[in-house]
């Protein structure tokens, strides 16, 4: 069952190399990406998915499209465009840091290096936190953290592993604290935002962007933890972050319904019309496969976190998978309900957690979020 999806994504990933060229996707509109010319937060996971289709494949056709994408991601930096925000990590990880990873390119090593330090401007020394979104300053966004940030980290880890410098690492580590502490509810839940006084740090109120309230949990927001922590444990070996993604991954499976594929809120009331978000069922399915492989045989935990892997992917392609030369993977993703944007369409991150989900499984090929 995987190696036929695998197959399938390829060969939609095969005609959008003609179907996009130059440009990236985004967010889909009736089953068509929308296209930009790599200013967009999430052009990263295009660049992932070429790097996946080459590594599984070896077809010279995907490294050539990808190792293109890395060139406009070196006039991205070059230029500065788009990129006062957090999600730098999602941007490079997949593109110039996957490079790295598989061809050893020392301009690839260069220009990630390159990234991490732009993240790093993200660092706010009062509050002691990255701030997500904005300048410095700024009266909504100035002392907010979100849960996604947990995926730019690796970048950081990264870093400080390949420099030798330990700048990156100690922010890293400072920010996953932080988020572990306030945006890990006591049930385990998440907050998807919280706010910090910009001058002193002192925590404010948890709250949302994209979620139904903010005290619900914002099913995409649950699985960015379960993967960032994950992650957080794999480079710094704190047994904290370890348990804190098993806890919110437990969350996240024991609230599947039948069809085993979330809505987009875990609190949103549920009928006929509520909003599914098969991205974060693809994202929480990569991030359990990431948790496995820090867990002994016997581990208690091992069996439950296999079957929420089986049962979301599972569902995901009996009743979630596009047709065959559709542009996106997997229907019903969800950008922002609440904002009305894209609430049911194909998401570019959800192909690309739905392609590295597939290939670790199918060949042990995990993602570009560390070597």
């Amino acid at each position: 069952m995987w190696k036929q999806a695998i197959e399938e994504a390829l060969h939609k990933t095969k005609l959008n190399i003609e179907r996009f060229g130059d440009q990236f996707p985004h967010v889909s509109e009736n089953d068509t990406y929308q296209l930009n010319p790599n200013t967009e937060w999430t052009d990263g996971f295009w660049s992932g998915i070429l790097w996946l289709s080459y590594q599984y494949s070896g077809d010279p056709a995907f490294k050539a499209a990808a190792e293109r994408t890395v060139a406009s991601f070196k006039q991205r930096i070059e230029n500065n465009v788009a990129l006062e925000h957090h999600d730098i990590g999602f941007l490079y990880s997949l593109s110039s840091k996957a490079q790295w990873i598989i061809e050893r390119d020392e301009a690839a090593k260069q220009l990630t290096i390159q990234a991490a330090d732009v993240l790093m401007k993200r660092w706010r020394p009062k509050g002691q936190y990255i701030q997500a979104w904005g300048p410095e300053g700024h009266p909504d966004n100035g002392g907010r953290i979100i849960i996604d940030c947990l995926l730019n980290l690796p970048l950081l880890y990264w870093a400080s592993d390949v420099t030798g410098d330990p700048k990156y690492r100690e922010v890293a580590e400072i920010h996953a604290d932080l988020s572990r502490r306030y945006l890990v509810r006591g049930d385990d839940s998440s907050y998807h935002t919280f706010y910090f006084d910009q001058e002193t740090g002192e925590p404010l109120r948890g709250g949302t962007h994209q979620g139904y309230s903010d005290g619900s949990t914002w099913t995409r927001g649950q699985s960015w933890g379960i993967y960032g922590f994950a992650l957080s444990y794999r480079y710094t070996k704190n047994p904290l972050y370890l348990e804190t993604a098993k806890r919110l991954a437990r969350y996240f499976f024991e609230r599947l319904p039948e069809d085993n594929v979330v809505y987009w809120d875990f609190n949103a009331p549920v009928n006929a019309e509520t909003k599914r978000d098969s991205s974060a069922s693809a994202i929480a399915s990569a991030g359990a496969l990431e948790i496995l492989e820090h867990l002994a045989a016997d581990d208690p935990d091992r069996a439950f976190l296999e079957e929420g892997i089986q049962k979301s992917m599972t569902g995901l392609i009996k009743s979630y998978t596009s047709p065959k030369d559709a542009q996106g993977f997997i229907e019903r993703g969800s950008y922002s309900v609440r904002g009305g944007a894209a609430p049911d369409d194909y998401m570019i991150w959800g192909d690309y957690y739905f392609l590295e989900a597939l290939v670790r499984l199918e060949k042990g090929i995990h993602g570009y979020w560390y070597e």
